[in-house]
């Protein structure tokens, strides 16, 4: 129980340190920021008020959505062509969005080539898309079986 205490008081002792260490500028930024360039800081503001974190300073980014930017999808390693639901995705083999934005396939379906069927029992797509069993055969559970 002691050991407890002593390893949490050391977690927060360490993240003191590494906040003290982020928020201070580093040897090239000005500790202060000078906006009117004429060094007069008599009758301004406090002194406090130029110190900043690196972390604050940036300026947040907004994601390229596909709904705004439908070009997006298209791009080399995207997911897919389609937007749904400003995501990229490809209507031919996703399960959630099989042939059409919206239309998921049951528990038991995947999607091939924009329709959702059963590679449990289905001869056509046994076990995965297009794969056939031959003629006499049966699919059960996944697999090719003889009749």
């Amino acid at each position: 129980m002691k050991a407890l205490h002593i390893f949490i008081l050391f977690a927060l002792l360490m993240a003191l340190a590494i906040t003290n260490l982020s928020a201070t500028p580093s040897g090239d930024e000005p500790l202060f920021v000078d906006d009117d360039g004429d060094g007069d800081r008599s009758q301004a503001e406090p002194t406090s008020v130029g110190i900043m974190s690196r972390f604050l300073a940036q300026k947040p980014r907004g994601m390229m959505t596909c709904n705004e930017y439908p070009r997006v999808c298209r791009a080399a390693g995207s997911p897919g062509p389609d937007c749904c639901k400003r995501k990229c995705v490809n209507v031919m083999w996703d399960r959630f969005n099989c042939g059409k934005c919206g239309k998921k396939c049951k528990y038991s379906e995947i999607c091939c080539k924009g329709k959702c069927v059963n590679p449990m029992s289905n001869r056509l797509h046994c076990g995965d898309c297009y794969n056939r069993c031959t003629k006499g055969n049966k699919c059960l559970y996944g697999m090719c079986s003889y009749a």
